[in-house]
């Protein structure tokens, strides 16, 4: 690989590091605010936050379970088992009242960086 197309490369690779680190920053807010119109299955959950994002974010299982049970562990998020809508057995996850309170918090600091980074983009 020749130096230019090396630098690209690096480049590439730690472009798609930093969307990978931004996603995991805020997958548990993401779920949330899906959860805090009702009930959903896990699969639903990653849809949903792929249709919301006009298919810019893609949550794979190996991202979304994990942060399930993480969630689910902290209190913020609780399931149970029923039947998706092709009647197959589901885990249906649902937010607590601490993870409505969580959501609030989560979403005013998301809110508070946005303005700040819109700023220095628009000042700078």
């Amino acid at each position: 690989m020749g130096d230019s197309a090396e630098c690209f490369y690096r480049l590439s690779m730690e472009m798609v590091m930093q969307k990978t680190e931004l996603l995991q920053g805020t997958l548990d807010m993401l779920i949330l605010k899906v959860l805090n119109r009702g009930a959903v299955h896990g699969f639903g959950i990653a849809q949903r936050i792929q249709q919301l994002s006009d298919d810019v974010l893609s949550v794979g299982e190996g991202s979304l379970y994990p942060a399930l049970y993480r969630l689910q562990e902290k209190g913020w998020i609780e399931s149970e088992w029923g039947q998706s809508e092709n009647n197959r057995r589901a885990k249906y996850y649902r937010l607590t009242k601490a993870g409505r309170k969580q959501l609030e918090q989560e979403t005013a600091f998301w809110g508070r960086l946005v303005r700040a980074i819109t700023l220095v983009l628009e000042t700078a």
